[in-house]
């Protein structure tokens, strides 16, 4: 049985199979009774712990009671008037503050005062995960980095998300999420031939190195059920965005003659690229030389299914340009629903290139609970603004996320007084010297 102790508390994490029948007793959430401690800010690290919090453990987040939250003051906000540039009244909020802080409690405390420390030490030997994006040193000064403690929590697991890692000679870098994407040199490998430098669409290195860091940490709780020890868990935003870009050979290109930016191709295969019709665009792509020979069927060129060239995948990935130009001719003259509809049917892969309209409207992510309908901490759920659901299924598990984002300190002082036994003289002396 795997399971998790915290506060004298020992309960499942996971699925428990008894032996008789091997009959299935499923808990209501993967990580339920899990505390996570949030001390990030921004996306990478919000995003990781919006992740944890689909899963069911209690997520806290903590803010500096001087500066609130970051996010709940930045544009674009949404509020009673809708989605606007400039706050209008007190219900506007920032957009990410309401999609990211989804399912999670807020407190605030003052970690550079020596009682906000403390305060804050007492939660992290009743917790079992700190999240925190702060730059390489921050933790050191406010001491609470990961060796201080593991100290005082031995089966603590800290997860750190910085742009370079907590070693190297780069560590202390500074790092947005387009600053990682140009280091990792995904940057350079994005766009068309001869285009500038171009980031991708989203903050990927924020969002991805946000699902390493939820992939180091469960990894970090199954190995402390029988090592009984937590760890420390170095998420770098270059690392995981280079280890992705970096399974295609970009080292041989080179000397293959080749662009890094190539658009919407894959080298290993063509035709696979995004083609024009009369009303949009769809994607096509062709796997084998099957696959080819269906695509000519369609586009009325049977004469090149089985050409000594055109009917190798190899000549027409060194030909691909030829190979586009004689698709584009015939897709630009047809509309994108049929063309996707007769290229799926012989055997190649083929679909629209959908808008956000599109994704909003598309039956299959809304049965899938893919979109759901953003909650504001006082106005209630909020017709116009959408977020996505939570992305992982379990067959014997619940996950999804559970209430709004909550307005910046609204848990201080009922969870100080029920997890570290504060009476309320206390609380108002720590509110009144601003350590909360």
């Amino acid at each position: 049985m795997f399971c998790c102790e915290h506060a004298g508390a020992s309960r499942s994490l996971f699925i428990q199979k008894l032996a008789v029948g091997q009959r299935s007793i499923v808990i209501a959430r993967i990580l339920d009774g899990i505390r996570v401690l949030d001390l990030s800010q921004f996306l990478a690290g919000p995003h990781a712990t919006l992740l944890l919090a689909g899963l069911g453990p209690e997520v806290i987040r903590i803010d500096n009671p001087k500066s609130g939250n970051v996010m709940a003051d930045a544009p674009l906000y949404y509020g009673a008037q809708g989605a606007s540039f400039e706050k209008r009244d007190d219900t506007d909020l920032g957009i990410a503050y309401l999609k990211r802080l989804r399912a999670k409690k807020s407190i605030t405390i003052d970690l550079k005062s020596e009682e906000g420390r403390e305060l804050f030490v007492d939660l992290v030997r009743q917790s079992d995960i700190v999240v925190e994006n702060f730059s390489v040193g921050v933790t050191e000064r406010l001491k609470i980095d990961w060796p201080s403690l593991q100290s005082i929590n031995p089966r603590l697991i800290y997860c750190s998300i910085t742009g370079y890692g907590a070693t190297g000679p780069d560590s202390t870098r500074r790092g947005y999420d387009v600053t990682t994407q140009a280091m990792s040199g995904l940057m350079s490998i994005t766009g068309l031939p001869g285009d500038a430098p171009t980031k991708a669409g989203s903050a990927l290195a924020d969002t991805i190195s946000a699902v390493f860091a939820l992939s180091g940490i469960l990894g970090a709780l199954y190995h402390r059920e029988f090592s009984k020890v937590g760890q420390f868990v170095d998420i770098s935003m270059v690392d995981g965005l280079f280890s992705l870009i970096f399974d295609e050979p970009l080292d041989c290109y080179e000397s293959l003659g080749l662009s890094f930016q190539q658009g919407n191709r894959v080298m290993r295969f063509s035709p696979f690229d995004t083609f024009p019709t009369r009303d949009g665009w769809f994607v096509l792509g062709c796997g084998t030389d099957a696959m080819w020979r269906g695509v000519c069927t369609v586009i009325g060129r049977d004469d090149l299914a089985r050409h000594a060239d055109w009917g190798r995948m190899s000549w027409r990935v060194s030909n691909n340009d030829q190979v586009s130009d004689l698709i584009r001719a015939w897709s630009i003259e047809i509309e994108t629903s049929e063309a996707v509809e007769r290229f799926s049917a012989a055997g190649a892969v083929a679909s629209a290139v959908h808008s956000i309209e599109d994704l909003l409207r598309w039956p299959h992510l809304n049965a899938r609970g893919m979109i759901t309908v953003v909650e504001h901490p006082t106005l209630g759920p909020l017709a116009g603004l959408k977020a996505a659901g939570f992305p992982l299924k379990f067959s014997a598990a619940d996950t999804g996320y559970e209430g709004s984002a909550a307005l910046t300190g609204s848990h201080t002082r009922a969870i100080l007084k029920d997890l570290l036994g504060l009476d309320e003289n206390r609380l108002d002396e720590l509110q009144t010297s601003g350590i909360i």
